[in-house]
């Protein structure tokens, strides 16, 4: 089984990177190989709507987020990791979730296991913990839980391994993503899957 990271800080070893180490030492120990993409040093711009993705399965702009799109594709399991910008994702991550989840929202990401965890300085890290969760939520993946929510405190690079309780939520997350992948890789052929049902949309302007 495989897990696939998104690294959404400009920063490639900084504290997000290190809280997905964290994470992905559980997985490894559990036999479960891990990627990480460094998304955030990237110039990502914004989804254009156009929806040619609904007809083609990619996005039209030609950048890395076709190849990352497959990548999580192929993934058992994925990670998405962000620092906190005014309280939200950063802007490189965010254009690339934006995109990325709208062409996979035919249904290939459906019950893969996915989880979100985030680094911040001092305050913020909820909200944005939240905004991450909301793209697996709707993309109906299945998200493990940990002890806590799932953020790590730290400044400068380096500072959330003086974080002994967020690098405790995050060995829990790697313990509880690793497992459940696991009850979903055994329980294939053994629990019947629910079919997907088609997306009604509800529109309130009458």
């Amino acid at each position: 089984m495989k897990v696939v990271a998104f690294n959404g800080s400009p920063k490639k070893e900084g504290n997000t990177y290190l809280a997905i180490n964290m994470v992905a030492e559980e997985l490894e120990n559990e036999g479960i190989e891990v990627e990480i993409v460094h998304v955030g040093n990237k110039t990502i711009r914004g989804c254009l709507g156009c929806n040619t993705c609904l007809k083609t399965g990619k996005c039209v702009i030609n950048d890395e987020v076709n190849e990352w799109i497959q990548k999580m594709r192929e993934a058992d399991g994925i990670i998405l990791a962000s620092p906190v910008h005014y309280s939200a994702i950063g802007g490189t991550m965010k254009s690339f979730l934006d995109r990325a989840f709208y062409v996979l929202n035919g249904g290939d990401l459906r019950h893969k296991v996915g989880s979100a965890l985030v680094a911040v300085r001092r305050s913020g890290g909820v909200p944005t913990f939240n905004q991450l969760t909301n793209y697996l939520n709707y993309s109906e993946m299945l998200i493990p839980g940990t002890n806590y929510w799932n953020v790590i405190h730290g400044t400068t690079p380096g500072e959330v391994q003086k974080d002994e309780e967020g690098k405790q939520i995050m060995r829990v997350l790697g313990k509880n993503m690793a497992w459940l992948m696991k009850l979903v890789e055994n329980g294939k052929d053994t629990v019947k899957e629910p079919e997907m049902e088609s997306k009604i949309l509800t529109n309130f302007i009458r």
